[in-house]
């Protein structure tokens, strides 16, 4: 089983379907004053700096079609280290797509990942009332996207290259191969984007630069929408500077207290969820290629895609499609019932003709692999953020534990190869050390938090939306769904009761369910 089968990247809706554009507002260079908050003095100077709005091209992969859209771009001064705030210094990239009518004031958000670039993020709100009360702001937080300097890894072709490979062997000759691969990885993550960089990469970071850029906008407090992995970000924010929060949404949560090899398992079970879901689905349609018993599909499928560990399909592009890609490409299709139709698709395409053209670009679509071959950084963001956000597994009785446990959970996932061992992921050989905070924040001053959970969330299990709704304090609104995030989805029950939330302060007296 591929170390990426272990740990399921966590993104939103927003990234993996991309964004409806309703609309566009004027660019300008105009900024709020910086927020009367008060600040430790050595941190002023990134408090207090005026920020020039500009077009967005230039930023990023996405920066000519925001433009076009009348989003702008800005890039602000942080400090790599909080701690030596004259030292190296990071610049982080930011969107923004203006108020329309009466400000309340900035929106800040994040997409989820780790890793993923939040500028496309300022169109989340177009067409919505959030639109016309909020400056919808969008992010890259420090090495991902458009901000500076980037975490970095592999090149385009060492990935493409890393992509074809099976790092699934449980042989005791296969697992060091995979153990020799990963370590080289860290290395060279390490070697081409810096040890000290790296080290300051992780959510508590990130969690200080959020407070700067409320300064910088000149909101004394913050409003925030955060998906999946952004959920992290919020609970943290929420536990360093509880007084700062004005209003905060999380969608698709992550429960702070979850031992990190527990989600694992926990999410392996979902996404079994909602392959159990999918093959109901397609059961629907003649000639469904997992057949037209939903109990049959697991071993439809796995007869389906097993081959390919010894003999890639054909593709229009002369990669092929691998087995990793093949595994990548379901679990894409997998986060929400919108990608279904290309999922049955390509695994019809796969049984028909043995082709592998649709699953590739699934895969693709994951991985960050564009049109043109070149990769955005979001997997060697993933990695440097997870690295240092948790503790690794460095036991190998543990990592063959979990592995048994992943392949339990996830029958579709299971090739087949489990024998009780595994090779210890990239986490383990990782340059530097993680930087876990493991102390119990004081909550007092906190403003009601608003937690959407799905019921069927193939990534980021229901309950954690309960548990994190219960450790904040506060309210919990339900859907009933099979699909990662669903804010700004178009559920306008959902999305009715967090505009009330957000723009009038309306709290949920009960767990509505929508």
């Amino acid at each position: 089983m591929s170390p990426r089968m272990h740990v399921l990247r966590l993104m939103s809706l927003a990234v993996v379907a991309g964004l409806a554009v309703l609309g566009c507002s004027a660019p300008g260079n105009s900024t709020q004053p910086p927020s009367d908050v008060a600040v430790p003095g050595e941190l002023e100077k990134f408090y207090r700096q005026a920020v020039r709005w500009e077009s967005c091209a230039g930023y990023g992969t996405d920066g000519r079609y925001l433009a076009l859209n009348g989003v702008e771009c800005a890039r602000i001064t942080v400090p790599l280290e909080y701690d030596d705030p004259d030292g190296q210094t990071v610049s982080l990239a930011l969107s923004r797509s203006r108020a329309g009518g009466d400000r309340i004031g900035s929106l800040l958000t994040n997409p989820g990942g780790p890793g993923a670039s939040g500028l496309s993020l300022a169109l989340a709100g177009e067409g919505t009332p959030l639109a016309e009360r909020f400056d919808v702001i969008g992010m890259d937080p420090r090495g991902i996207g458009a901000s500076e300097p980037q975490i970095v890894c592999r090149t385009d072709a060492e990935t493409d290259a890393d992509r074809a490979l099976d790092p699934g062997d449980t042989t005791s000759e296969g697992i060091a191969r995979a153990e020799k691969l990963n370590r080289e990885y860290a290395d060279l993550c390490a070697e081409r984007t810096g040890p000290e960089v790296l080290a300051h990469v992780g959510t508590r970071e990130v969690v200080r630069d959020m407070d700067v850029v409320r300064g910088v906008l000149g909101d004394d407090q913050l409003t925030y929408l955060g998906y999946s992995y952004g959920t992290r970000l919020g609970a943290e924010y929420a536990a360093a500077f509880p007084d700062r929060v004005r209003a905060m949404v999380l969608d698709g949560a992550i429960d702070p207290d979850q031992d990190p090899v527990e989600e694992i398992v926990l999410q392996a079970e979902g996404f079994q969820r909602a392959f159990e879901e999918f093959a109901r689905y397609c059961a629907d349609y003649d000639g469904c290629p997992l057949g037209d018993d939903p109990a049959a599909a697991v071993d439809r499928f796995r007869a389906l895609v097993g081959p390919l560990l010894d003999t890639p399909a054909p593709t229009t592009d002369p990669r092929g499609l691998s087995y990793g890609d093949a595994i990548t490409g379901v679990q894409q299709g997998l986060y929400s019932p919108s990608l279904w139709g290309s999922l049955r698709g390509g695994l019809d395409s796969l049984a028909s003709s043995g082709t592998g053209d649709t699953l590739l670009r699934l895969a693709d679509l994951y991985e960050g692999r564009g049109d043109d071959g070149t990769y955005s950084n979001i997997t060697a963001a993933f990695d440097a953020v997870r690295c240092v956000d948790d503790v690794p597994v460095t036991d190998r009785v543990l990592a063959g534990e979990l592995d048994t446990r992943f392949r339990e959970a996830a029958p579709f996932l299971d090739d087949g190869r489990g024998n009780g061992s595994a090779a210890l992921d990239t986490c383990a050989f990782w340059r530097v050390p993680p930087t876990v905070d493991g102390e119990d924040a004081d909550l007092s001053g906190l403003a009601p938090v608003l937690v959407v959970s799905t019921t069927a969330d193939p990534a980021t299990p229901y309950l954690a939306g309960v548990e994190l709704a219960g450790h904040l304090g506060g309210a919990l609104l339900s859907f009933d769904g099979t699909q990662h995030t669903v804010v700004l989805d178009g559920e306008k029950c959902v999305d009715d009761a967090v505009t009330r939330y957000l723009i009038d302060l309306e709290v949920p007296e009960t767990d509505p369910h929508c």
